[in-house]
């Protein structure tokens, strides 16, 4: 049955703070412009959600940073922006305060939102369930809705009095149908894929051990082809340098388009731990997941930290169905090992495939902006009607 759009009216202000948070918000704002059309929508975002038809006031892309260290070094611009976020509450008053992701930055902006009796939404939640649980009592506090995209942390939230409504992955909207897996790889012709992540300092610190792999992997497997992605949100200048020598020694294409385009022919992705794992499963692709950030960064971390797993696909497994390479590990030579021992191992690689299928139905279905946009609305309303 198809629903008739609200006659809701009012305004949203919208905080998504690197850019998959613009790439989600936008789909947020299409679908509040179908169910809400005469909704203001303003805040902090990119590109995508201001084509969307989002007012954006400060780019996203400023304030993306990683690790608790490169925050810290970001402190003067991230304090800006929030002195700019409270201005914006007090002058304009929105009528709702639509969170995604961004949890430190987002957490501050909600409380200036419930000083001033604006309902607070949020969207991809602060994996609280991973690191510092201590914070569900200010989500708590500070929200009044939450909408998960796990399937496990609708329950989470909820044991701690959280209102928490579990919407289905956003990558299920936004990728193209998978066209399957790759068949299983011929030992002397394997196709892998490098996906060193989104963020400059991301890409920094693991492009040039993924490289250094490769060169040692070609050297074992002659004959092995390298896809990697280069993110439109990572500048040339980050990686030019890390390059320079690399075609001389791999067959190697950088890809500059969808990761989907990555994922559509390669036999085993290395991926930077992230959303992107969870874009593997989706593309049923074996992976080895690897994450390094500065040392510092990394220790204080591992203080606050509540799981045993860093990679999404295997939280949601419950299990270890990918590789997980951590700061030291993370190297040439280790890297190299783990890629030749799964592309020689073809039962190893269909048994992944098998359990991404299973990660990817957990995910939930279409359709998850769509359920955020009316849960949106539905705040909107009761605020007009109090």
């Amino acid at each position: 049955m198809i629903q008739a759009a609200s006659h809701a009216g009012g305004s949203i202000m919208m905080i998504a703070g690197e850019a998959s948070g613009d790439l989600h918000g936008a789909q947020v704002v299409k679908a509040l412009r179908a169910e809400a059309p005469n909704i203001e929508i303003f805040g902090i975002g990119g590109r995508k959600m201001e084509a969307a038809g989002a007012k954006i006031l400060i780019q996203a892309e400023t304030l993306a940073v990683v690790g608790i260290t490169e925050a810290l070094a970001n402190a003067s611009l991230l304090l800006k922006a929030l002195r700019k976020v409270r201005q914006w509450i007090k002058q304009r008053r929105p009528d709702l305060l639509l969170l995604i992701d961004f949890p430190d930055f987002n957490l501050k902006s909600a409380s200036f939102a419930k000083k001033m009796g604006i309902p607070v939404l949020y969207y991809i939640s602060p994996q609280i369930w991973a690191w510092r649980s201590g914070r569900v009592r200010k989500i708590k506090r500070l929200v009044d809705k939450i909408a998960v995209i796990l399937p496990f942390e609708e329950k989470f939230f909820r044991d701690h009095g959280v209102p928490a409504t579990f919407v289905g992955h956003p990558l299920l909207d936004q990728m193209p149908p998978p066209k399957g897996p790759a068949p299983l790889p011929v030992v002397n012709r394997p196709i892998i894929g490098l996906l060193p992540g989104s963020r400059r300092a991301e890409v920094t610190r693991l492009l040039p051990p993924m490289l250094e792999a490769a060169v040692k992997v070609t050297g074992r497997l002659p004959g092995s082809r390298f896809l990697m992605s280069h993110a439109p949100s990572v500048p040339d200048s980050a990686t030019n340098a890390i390059l320079a020598d690399c075609h001389k020694q791999l067959d190697l294409e950088i890809i500059r388009g969808p990761v989907s385009q990555v994922f559509n022919r390669c036999h085993l992705v290395v991926a930077a731990s992230g959303t992107v794992t969870l874009e593997a499963a989706i593309n049923q692709v074996p992976l080895i997941i690897v994450y390094k950030v500065s040392p510092v960064s990394y220790r204080l971390g591992r203080l606050l930290i509540n799981v045993d797993k860093i990679g999404l696909v295997n939280l949601i497994a419950g299990r270890t169905i990918a590789p997980e390479l951590i700061q030291e590990q993370v190297n040439g030579a280790n890297l190299a090992e783990h890629i030749i021992a799964m592309i020689e191992n073809p039962e190893r690689l269909e048994k992944a495939r098998r359990q991404l299928a299973e990660v990817k139905a957990a995910l939930g279905k279409p359709g998850a902006a769509r359920r955020v946009a009316r849960m949106a609305v539905e705040l909107l309303e009761q605020k007009n009607a109090a």
